[in-house]
C-alpha cells in the first residue's frame, strides 16, 4: 500500500532510519535480540503507554471537565489531576513520537518499507491530533477560553479513539508477516 501523503518525506525518514538499522541487524544476527523482541517490541512498548498513560491522562482529563480537577488521588503521586493531566499526556506524547521512530527502524529491520500502512497513516494522524492538544491548552485563558476547552476535551476522546486505532492497526501490521 502507498500512502501518497508520506511521499515528499519518505526518502529523508528512509535515510534517518538507515543510520540505525545496520546495528539492530548486527544485533539480531550475532542473537543478541530475540527475533520475536525484534518483531512485536514496538508494539509492547507503545501499547503499555497507551494503556496506562494515555488512559490514565484521558481520565484525568475528564475529571477536571467534571469538577475534580483539584482532587489528590493515588494516580496523581501529591498533586492535583489539574496538575498531573498534562505531565502525564505530554510524557505519552514524548514515549509516543521516540517509539514511533523505534517502529520505522524495526519494521524497516525486518526487511519492509516503511511509511506504506494504515499503521503509517494513523501514526501520523494520531501525532498531528496530540500536537493539537498540546496546544489548545495556550488559549484556555483567552476570550474563547471555553470554546478551546470544549475542543480540548472532545478532540481529547477522538485522539484516544484513534490511538486505539493505531493499536489496531499495528496488530494487523505485526500479524502480516
Amino acid at each position: 500500500m502507498s500512502v501518497e501523503a508520506f511521499e515528499g518525506i519518505r526518502q529523508p525518514v528512509q535515510s534517518y532510519v538507515d543510520i540505525w538499522t545496520p546495528m539492530f541487524k548486527q544485533a539480531s544476527e550475532s542473537g543478541l535480540v530475540p527475533d520475536f523482541l525484534l518483531h512485536w517490541g514496538h508494539g509492547a512498548a507503545m501499547g503499555s503507554v497507551l494503556l496506562s498513560m494515555g488512559v490514565i491522562g484521558a481520565y484525568m482529563g475528564w475529571q477536571i471537565r467534571l469538577g475534580n480537577g483539584e482532587e489528590v488521588t493515588p494516580l496523581t503521586l501529591g498533586d492535583t489531576i489539574r496538575e498531573a493531566h498534562p505531565k502525564i499526556i505530554g510524557g505519552a506524547f514524548f514515549f509516543f513520537l521516540l517509539g514511533g521512530q523505534g517502529g520505522l527502524v524495526l519494521l524497516d529491520t525486518q526487511g519492509k518499507t516503511i511509511l506504506e500502512s494504515p499503521h503509517a497513516l494513523t501514526a501520523a494522524l494520531s501525532v498531528a491530533a496530540l500536537a493539537t492538544q498540546a496546544v489548545l491548552p495556550k488559549l484556555f485563558a483567552t476570550e474563547n477560553g471555553a470554546l478551546a476547552r470544549d475542543a480540548h476535551a472532545y478532540l481529547g476522546t477522538a485522539t484516544m479513539a484513534l490511538l486505539f486505532a493505531h493499536l489496531a492497526t499495528g496488530v494487523n501490521l505485526g500479524l502480516s508477516f
